[in-house]
């Protein structure tokens, strides 16, 4: 048997929480060698209560003491580009949250420090990992369903106004966005997981309710290279919450109903009049008894690191999710049809997800700080 995956923890927070939970369900093939968070009095409890021999606040002093195999990057946003540089810098690969950084930029400067360590860097995205999402790519890889021809993504979530009143939430410096880049980015991640690139995007976004600096709400229509077409929407306004996934082949339709997390019946397959038989034999054969999750996730980096494979999900394919969030901001914000080829240097959504800002005025919350 080989030696445990030596890990180390960056950030002791919520999600942080989420990550040593599932690292201790792996049991002997990975081992939390310590935990970084910028304040002491966090990391300190936490390693206790999870067992974790090393915590501090420095991080390059955790690295040269534990000497990690993979850093997990569990920090707001805004600081997950320097924690992973450090980490590749270390000789350790990396596994780092969702957004993986704040802007395109940023992103390609992440794959090229990669590149350049030789380490591999990969997002949590974990929504792909379930034993449906597996099941339904599988199906229709095999074409057993037919084209794609329509798809819906919602995000129907519900925020309070006491949600953002955590500094960092609700700006578009500490998390490039709102629901499209911090809630919905999961959903639309696992549509571009299973339908491939997309084309083009229109879209709106609002911010309807919540005193931000970024959108509350987005709609979106999004073509893919296929043919298929897709309705996106992402919102913290919405007060029965709901994520919800239908993908409209020629011959079913097969839906996710599930809120953060989803397992083998949060699934519902619509066979079209004449494939029943075909369709349901396929599902049911198909792969089962896998939830989606970080677990379900980690399992598969391990696998590929174990392998000397690069991990799930790659920088190439993380840059495609994250291409389509700025392409929601980039047409709501111009108005104008956005294609993957629009968003590259020199364009104001390459550099940041809002562009050059959207049509509203600051939050007050915010423009109140900036005179205290």
């Amino acid at each position: 048997m080989s030696a445990a995956v030596r890990v180390l923890l960056v950030g002791a927070g919520t999600i942080a929480r989420v990550h040593a939970g599932a690292l201790r369900d792996l049991g002997d093939r990975a081992e939390v060698v310590g935990v970084v968070d910028v304040d002491p009095a966090v990391a300190a409890p936490f390693a206790r209560e999870y067992g974790i021999p090393r915590a501090g606040a420095d991080l390059d002093a955790l690295l040269a003491e534990t000497r990690p195999d993979l850093v997990h990057v569990c920090t707001p946003p805004a600081a997950h580009l320097d924690a992973a540089r450090a980490a590749l810098a270390a000789g350790a690969h990396v596994l780092v949250e969702k957004p993986p950084t704040l802007t395109l930029r940023d992103l390609d400067a992440l794959a090229a420090a990669s590149a350049a360590s030789g380490r591999h860097v990969a997002t949590v995205f974990q929504h792909r990992f379930g034993s449906g999402a597996r099941r339904l790519r599988a199906l229709r890889d095999a074409g057993v369903l037919g084209r794609p021809l329509l798809a819906v993504c919602h995000t129907t979530w519900f925020r309070p106004q006491a949600y953002f009143d955590v500094p960092w939430r609700g700006r578009w410096e500490t998390e490039g966005g709102g629901p499209t880049m911090g809630h919905g980015i999961h959903q639309m991640d696992l549509l571009l997981a299973l339908l491939g690139d997309w084309t083009s995007v229109r879209a709106v976004a609002r911010r309807q309710a919540r005193d931000v600096d970024t959108e509350d709400v987005s709609l979106a229509h999004v073509t893919f290279a296929d043919g298929a077409v897709a309705s996106v929407v992402n919102s913290v306004v919405s007060p029965r919450e709901e994520s919800h996934l239908r993908f409209d082949f020629e011959r079913a339709t097969v839906e996710l109903t599930h809120l953060y997390g989803y397992d083998d019946t949060a699934w519902r397959v619509t066979p079209a009049p004449g494939h029943a038989d075909a369709v349901l034999r396929a599902w049911r054969a198909g792969e089962h008894g896998v939830p989606s999750g970080h677990r379900a996730q980690f399992v598969a980096v391990l696998d590929a690191l174990a392998g000397g494979d690069p991990p799930p999900v790659t920088p190439a394919e993380a840059a495609r999710t994250m291409r389509l969030v700025a392409a929601v901001y980039a047409a709501a914000f111009t108005g104008r049809a956005v294609g993957p080829g629009d968003l590259g240097p020199g364009s104001p959504f390459y550099e940041r997800m809002r562009g050059d800002g959207p049509p509203w005025p600051a939050a007050r919350r915010l423009s109140e700080e900036a005179v205290a």
